[in-house]
């Protein structure tokens, strides 16, 4: 088997494997590398040999995780049309992902220390520059700081993926629920 041929192997086998562990670790974010193997149909020698442990296959998931989160704000159109609007886009655009960032957010070694992976800080800048867009425009509120509607978002995409991992929520609701509770609490209302 020529190199190229057997790299490309590789690289879709890693894929399917990450995919899988996301998938696992997003129901069961405690469960072991044998369970992880087990999952993605392979040894536990040859997810060794693609993840030396945990932490490298954490680390691979938040790699596709701001991946997948970079993705859905370009799809998103945050410049476009008034500011709710592009909230609710990228709601829909990073469902798919919001399972994995559940679980990537509840992994703290990832957000500690000089380790962090600056892809979090260009995700950030771009969702806090929609909340000061709308604060701008006059749609949101100005007494909450984009930082914090940033973490707000984060919050309610992670407890919105657990709700519907756990059966509470219906998939087909998490982007009216999100977005729509997310901005009741970040509308600017006409002082009665």
């Amino acid at each position: 088997m020529s190199h190229m041929v057997y790299s490309r192997l590789m690289a879709v086998d890693r894929d399917h494997v990450l995919r899988s562990a996301a998938a696992l670790l997003t129901r069961k974010s405690t469960a072991t590398m044998d369970e992880v193997a087990r999952t993605a149909g392979i040894s536990r020698a040859t997810l060794h040999r693609h993840f030396a442990g945990r932490d490298a296959l954490v680390r691979a998931l938040e790699s596709l995780g701001i991946e997948e989160c970079e993705a859905a704000l370009d799809a998103a159109r945050l410049d476009d049309g008034p500011a709710r609007d592009a909230v609710r886009r990228l709601v829909r655009a990073i469902e798919p992902a919001a399972g994995l960032l559940a679980f990537l957010y509840t992994e703290n070694q990832l957000f500690e220390g000089e380790e962090q992976n600056a892809g979090w800080t260009r995700i950030d800048e771009r969702v806090e520059s929609l909340f000061r867009r709308g604060q701008s425009d006059g749609e949101f509120r100005i007494d909450l700081a984009p930082a914090w509607l940033t973490e707000a978002f984060y919050g309610l995409l992670a407890s919105g993926a657990w709700a519907v991992a756990e059966g509470r929520v219906a998939r087909k609701d998490f982007t009216h629920m999100i977005a729509e509770l997310l901005l009741g609490g970040a509308l600017r209302r006409e002082e009665s």
